[in-house]
C-alpha cells in the first residue's frame, strides 16, 4: 500500500519561509506526477503546484508563483515544496499528491493526510 506523509507545517509570521516535505513509502516518485494541494477553512482543494513524472516540466497557480518551488529528491523519495515570503491567505491544510501526468496535467491517484499551514499577520 502506497503511504504519503507530509511534515514541515506549522505556524509563521507574515514573510516568513516553510519548506514542505512529502515521504512516499513503496513508491517512487520517479514514475508518477506529484503535486500540492491545499484547503483552506470553507473553501475547496486547489492545485498549488504540480511537477511532471520526469521532473521537467512545473507548473503553479498564479497566486505562488515567484515565491513557492516544487522539487522531487527521487533517491529519498521525497516530495518538497518550498514556500518563500509567505502571506496571510496562504493558510490551509496542505496535502501531498501523486498520480498519472498527462499532457493537461496530473490525475491524483494517491493522496496524503495533509499538514496544516498557518501565517499570521
Amino acid at each position: 500500500e502506497v503511504h504519503l506523509v507530509e511534515s514541515g507545517g506549522g505556524l509563521v509570521q507574515t514573510g516568513g519561509t516553510l519548506r514542505l516535505s512529502c515521504a512516499a513509502s513503496r513508491f517512487t516518485f520517479h514514475d508518477y506526477g506529484a503535486g500540492w494541494f491545499r484547503q483552506a477553512p470553507g473553501k475547496d482543494r486547489e492545485g498549488v503546484s504540480t511537477i511532471s513524472d520526469r521532473g521537467d516540466t512545473t507548473n503553479y497557480t498564479d497566486s505562488v508563483k515567484g515565491r513557492f518551488t516544487i522539487s522531487i529528491d527521487n533517491a529519498r523519495s521525497t516530495l518538497y515544496l518550498q514556500m518563500n515570503n509567505l502571506k496571510p491567505e496562504d493558510t490551509a491544510v496542505y496535502y501531498c499528491a501523486a498520480g498519472d501526468w498527462y499532457s493537461s496535467g496530473l490525475r491524483v491517484v494517491y493522496w496524503g493526510q495533509g499538514t496544516q499551514v498557518t501565517v499570521s499577520s
